[in-house]
């Protein structure tokens, strides 16, 4: 239950209080008045965004402060306590608004943060204001309507936690199988590469013995006319160098047996002789091993322009090609754990998506039993609203999956959304012999008003919904209407409490409070004021609110008797 409320510097409201009670507590007074900068407040105590734009001409913060004293079991207390609040019976709710937008957020005198605050306040207090009425036309809503009349929201949490899980499972098996398309490609790139090194049959070194080939053919013909002429020179030619050294040595051998001192040298000519007897040779097995042969020259080419290719391709060297062929073989022997990957990720798909489609097939079930059930409670209530006789149902459409969708997020050819495999419309017919129409299509502002106070009502048929704040409740209806109206926020107030806005003298009538909200001005500046009336005020303002300003002795007669009948009223006597 909200107990307090207190506005400062926030608009033209400067500084504003008001002490809450329970039942039905009114508050009325002039178009203009400040009535809706009220519900701004609370609204941002409820977790509305804040700028410095609302904040009071010359101040430099606004701030607003809500006390609540909640009930000991609701979920605010249990979320206070997950976050080592100290618990208290009361809840104190402050927001600072400053001119620099570093606003500030206190819980229970402890600074907090935004999606704390929309936590503990979600079913702390509900705001129903024109805004909800605009909402209730957009379809989009109508399934979160269902669904947290039907107290199904655990299982549509479950739906919509399975469904983001299945998301990254279904990204990264597009992006396996993107891979394993590109590593295809990829592997048919290595074994061509593979193929084409292999076919070539290269050996370590090969361009270098080749290249000395080529040279040697290029040039046997120089070649063999210079080893010749010194085979020539040295052992076969007249007068060649063997010959003499051995007529030499043989010359030195006769001396030594002179002077033995000799016998050393005319050895080393000896072995001299030997030497380039080797050498000519040697010289001569080379002379008859060059070769002439215009045929081998082209094939050495050939292959050395194969084997340079290969080089160019796989690094510069031959060394690079064989060290290339060694990495291919490792690279397609390991890509079959790609495949591996893939089929571990569509089994675990294969699991989320059996357990998604069961939740989502579970979720519509619990919709369509539920659906029945809140439609015949709606005309119930619309019924108490003086719209007798209204048909009103729940249909559902379905989304169809196409090739895109991806078949994790499908069961039996529908589409799976965060939110289930359907999407809910309220129909409505507020006249005998009316099809079915979408509401959005056919209410009025008065029949909208009625249609969002019975959504509003059902709930509290089972269970308090805590503080309820109604704001143009009276939108569109008057007369007899308004009479109902007024007793079903009677009734509502049997089991939360409910504050109202309303220009309405007989919704008004059945308040247990009644506020008045002013405009002033003080030191020429424009003030809210807001002010706890007495049963004489009262009456004047109900009088106000029949006649206008000037209060004639019938409005006041008229006002008498509405407040008369509104507290003989009481929920217990509701038909």
């Amino acid at each position: 239950m909200l107990i307090e409320l207190s506005i400062k510097n926030f608009a033209i409201i400067d500084d504003l209080s008001i002490q809450f009670s329970e039942g039905l507590t009114i508050l009325s007074g002039e178009t203009g008045a400040g009535k809706s900068i009220i519900i701004n407040a609370v609204n941002l105590l409820l977790g509305n965004r804040a700028t410095s734009k609302m904040i009071r001409t010359g101040a430099e913060t606004a701030e607003i402060e809500a006390l609540f004293h909640p009930p000991a079991s609701c979920s605010a207390i249990e979320i206070l306590k997950s976050q080592g609040f100290k618990i208290s019976k009361e809840l104190l709710i402050q927001r600072i608004i400053s001119n620099n937008d570093r606003h500030r957020i206190y819980i229970n005198g402890r600074i907090s943060t935004m999606q704390l605050l929309n936590k503990i306040t979600e079913n702390l207090a509900a705001i129903s204001s024109q805004h909800e009425h605009q909402q209730l036309l957009n379809e989009s809503r109508h399934l979160l309507i269902l669904d947290q009349f039907g107290d199904i929201m655990p299982l549509r949490q479950q739906v919509h936690d399975c469904y983001h899980q299945l998301l990254p499972l279904i990204e990264e098996l597009d992006q396996l199988k993107e891979s394993r398309q590109k590593q295809k490609d990829h592997i048919e790139l290595l074994e061509f590469q593979k193929k084409e090194i292999e076919d070539a049959g290269i050996i370590p070194d090969e361009d270098k013995l080749l290249k000395k080939e080529q040279t040697r053919l290029k040039n046997a013909e120089t070649l063999y006319q210079i080893v010749s002429g010194v085979v020539e020179t040295l052992y076969s030619g007249e007068g060649a160098i063997a010959e003499k050294l051995g007529e030499m040595k043989r010359q030195l051998e006769n001396a030594s047996r002179i002077d033995d001192d000799l016998g050393s040298s005319a050895e080393g000519l000896s072995d001299a002789t030997f030497r380039i007897e080797d050498i000519s040779s040697e010289l001569n097995s080379y002379v008859a091993s060059i070769q002439f042969d215009e045929q081998r020259l082209e094939e050495i080419e050939f292959r050395l322009d194969q084997v340079n290719r290969l080089k160019r391709k796989y690094g510069g060297t031959l060394d690079s090609v064989i060290l290339h062929l060694d990495t291919i073989a490792r690279e397609l022997g390991d890509h079959g754990t790609l495949d591996d990957r893939i089929l571990q990720t569509e089994q675990k798909l294969n699991k989320h998506h059996e357990q998604l489609a069961d939740l989502a097939d579970r979720l519509s079930k619990k919709r369509r039993e539920l659906s029945l059930i809140l439609a015949k409670k709606v005309e119930k209530e619309l019924n108490v609203l003086k719209m007798p006789n209204t048909r009103f149902e729940i249909a559902f459409t379905e989304t169809a999956a196409t090739s895109k969708t991806s078949l994790f997020l499908t069961a039996n050819g529908k589409t799976i959304t965060e939110t289930g495999t359907e999407q809910a419309c309220f129909m409505i017919a507020p006249n005998v012999g009316e099809d079915l129409k979408p509401l959005s299509h056919i209410a009025s502002g008065g029949e909208l008003s009625r249609v969002v106070l019975a959504l509003k009502s059902i709930p509290a048929n089972d269970a308090s919904a805590g503080t309820m704040i109604f704001d143009e409740v009276d939108a569109g209806i008057g007369g007899e209407v308004a009479e109902v109206v007024g007793k079903k926020l009677s009734d509502l107030a049997a089991a939360n409490q409910v504050i109202c806005i309303t220009h309405l003298a007989q919704i008004a009538a059945f308040g247990d409070n009644h506020f008045k909200i002013s405009k002033q001005i003080e030191n020429n500046r424009t003030c809210t004021r807001i002010s706890p009336l007495d049963a004489d005020r009262r009456l004047e303002e109900t009088a106000r609110m029949i006649g206008g300003e000037k209060i004639t002795t019938a409005a006041r007669n008229h006002a008498r008797e509405m407040l008369k009948n509104g507290r003989k009223y009481r929920p217990s006597n509701a038909t």
